[in-house]
């Protein structure tokens, strides 16, 4: 069967559900950023009274909820594209792989879905404390979400928990905690979240100093400033441990990955880690002696160090992953790449002998072909590999996505800590335009490039733990059509979703009318309706004079004087300071 499998369908299949995937990462860390900056600010609302509070958490709720509507509908693609593209996969490790996603879906989702509807309509209409813990679960529950997916994918990167039951031919598992508390998904889950958290600091301060540059909404954008970098520069210092726990991960459960991130054909003891490094291009094979970089600066023992917690820890290359041969961290002798292979075709071997002694009731042959599979059963997915070489990812992609998605972490550091002096310490940011430009064009172009950076670089060599192929429910022709049409959505969507954003930074509630009319309490409770849309200079001036009027009036006349710049309230309540 493997031979009839057309290879162009699957890198259809994967190129649809990569680009899919890619896109559907923009919006996720955003969420789980934004949404906890705006809870912040709610809960300062919520302990100060302060209405300027309420209205910058408003504004802010309005982008996360854009962003949240995106991210969900290219979600639910993802979740389609499981059955279509890889419907053999589901049903093979879908006890396993089904679950957490299952998780993720009944309780995780139906929270945030839930509380949402009160954490955008249920101002004024719930009590402070009830809105306010509304928000904090909607954010938790994506959160969430979260943390269940990203154990499906871990799970992806390193199986645990599960055995093979050659009777049903799929694997199934055993234990659910092995799953979920996978060293390789709780790294993943707090690197991803910190990673979301800068995203939703870095677009605050972004917009922030976009209003500064246009000499609007002063004390709104300088606010909203210090909380985002605050909140960045927390995420910022966490983030740098779990980038080292992750790395770690790489090194303990995917060396192959970890290889191809440096580069590092031959390793050795006290393995340098390559800074700065240009690949050469003539290097095509790993076993062609072509000196794999132009040039190179190694700060020296890093990697090993990184990799084994010892300066002086030998750590594997390409080359002797596949050649094999060396002395693993547990005391073992590495098995070849051809070594395995050939354990692999064993086991897919004793699999097809176990299925016909069964079938011929021969209870001796089933026991001993179960024995043999069961011994080799770890290497299964190796038998289906042709050639050692396509085990090695591409290295090219890997190193520069690596390295620049690290430079660009490093920017964002820096960005956020200067932010934070400047604003909070040193109070000069507003009187700097190139700070805010600096800003702004992080937020705009580096910030979407780190992202898509960060998913290629997971992605790369995720590990088959038993199959190769795919078992895909559709011709190439009708695959090639979906995946345009998905592509020509997509290519829609997303400069729909930007114009939106527009639209409501545009439309920002005008803090500056708060501000200038705080003299005023019983004005700024009647025109709170009017707030919520943009006030021009010549408006507000109306407002005021017409206010004024009202100060002087009777009891009587005071009604029609507000009429216009109030919401529907009570005739009872018109006249009444």
């Amino acid at each position: 069967m493997i031979a009839s499998i057309d290879t162009s369908l699957i890198d259809w299949s994967r190129a649809q559900f990569a680009l899919t995937a890619m896109y559907h990462w923009l919006f996720v860390p955003l969420t789980l950023g934004l949404g906890v900056i705006q809870a912040i600010m709610e809960t300062i609302y919520y302990k100060t009274g302060n209405e300027f509070w309420k209205k910058t958490a408003q504004f802010w709720m309005k982008l996360f909820g854009i962003n949240f509507a995106i991210g969900v509908a290219t979600g639910l693609i993802l979740e389609f594209e499981f059955g279509t593209n890889w419907s053999n996969y589901s049903w093979f490790v879908g006890d396993i792989f089904g679950a957490p996603l299952a998780i993720e879906g009944i309780l995780a989702f139906f929270m945030e879905a839930t509380f949402i509807a009160v954490m955008f309509f249920g101002w004024d209409k719930v009590s402070k404390r009830f809105h306010l813990a509304s928000t904090w679960l909607t954010i938790i529950g994506a959160t969430l979400s979260a943390l269940w997916i990203l154990i499906a994918n871990a799970w992806m990167q390193y199986p645990v928990g599960m055995h093979f039951n050659p009777d049903t031919v799929r694997n199934e598992m055993f234990d659910f905690w092995a799953v979920a508390l996978s060293p390789v998904a709780i790294n993943k889950f707090f690197h991803t979240v910190l990673s979301g958290w800068i995203v939703g600091a870095v677009f605050v301060m972004g917009v922030s100093s976009w209003y500064l540059l246009k000499k609007r909404e002063t004390e709104f954008s300088l606010e909203s400033i210090k909380v985002g970098a605050i909140f960045g520069l927390v995420a910022s210092i966490l983030i740098v441990w779990t980038g080292d726990g992750s790395a770690y991960q790489v090194a303990q459960k995917q060396p192959m990955k970890l290889a191809a991130m440096e580069g590092l054909y031959e390793g050795g003891n006290g393995t340098g880690l390559v800074a700065i490094g240009l690949l050469n291009p003539d290097k095509t094979s790993y076993k062609d002696n072509v000196n794999p970089f132009i040039f190179d600066i190694k700060i020296p023992k890093l990697l090993s160090f990184l990799a084994e917690r010892d300066v002086d820890a030998y750590v594997p290359g390409i080359v002797n992953l596949i050649e094999g041969g060396y002395t693993t961290n547990k005391g073992t002798v590495a098995l070849s790449a051809a070594e395995k292979i050939e354990k692999g075709r064993i086991a897919i071997q004793a699999l097809a002998d176990y299925r016909k002694a069964v079938k011929d009731k021969d209870q001796v042959a089933a026991e001993q072909a179960r024995s043999l599979l069961d011994e080799n059963f770890a290497y299964f997915g190796y038998g289906y590999i042709k050639d050692p070489a396509d085990l090695v990812p591409h290295v090219g992609l890997t190193f520069y996505s690596f390295r620049v998605m690290v430079l660009l972490g490093g920017y964002f550091i820096l960005l956020i800590v200067g932010k934070t002096l400047a604003s909070l310490v040193l109070d000069i940011l507003k009187d700097h335009p190139f700070l805010l430009a600096l800003q702004i064009g992080g937020d705009h172009i580096v910030d979407p490039a780190d992202l898509q950076l960060l998913v290629i670089v997971r992605l790369v060599l995720r590990r088959v733990i038993s199959i190769e192929r795919a078992d895909i429910p559709m011709d190439r022709p009708d695959l090639y059509d979906v995946g345009v049409c998905n592509k020509g959505v997509h290519g829609v969507g997303q400069p729909a979703n930007q114009q939106i954003f527009l639209e409501e930074v545009h439309h920002l509630p005008v803090h500056s009318c708060i501000q200038a009319l705080t003299g005023k309490e019983l004005l700024m409770h009647h025109i709170d309706g009017e707030l919520i849309k943009p006030v021009c200079q010549q408006k507000l001036l109306k407002i005021q004079r017409e206010h004024a009027l009202y100060f002087n009036a009777s009891d009587g006349d005071r009604g029609g004087l507000l009429q216009g710049h109030t919401e529907q309230r009570p005739a009872g309540d018109i006249g009444k300071p």
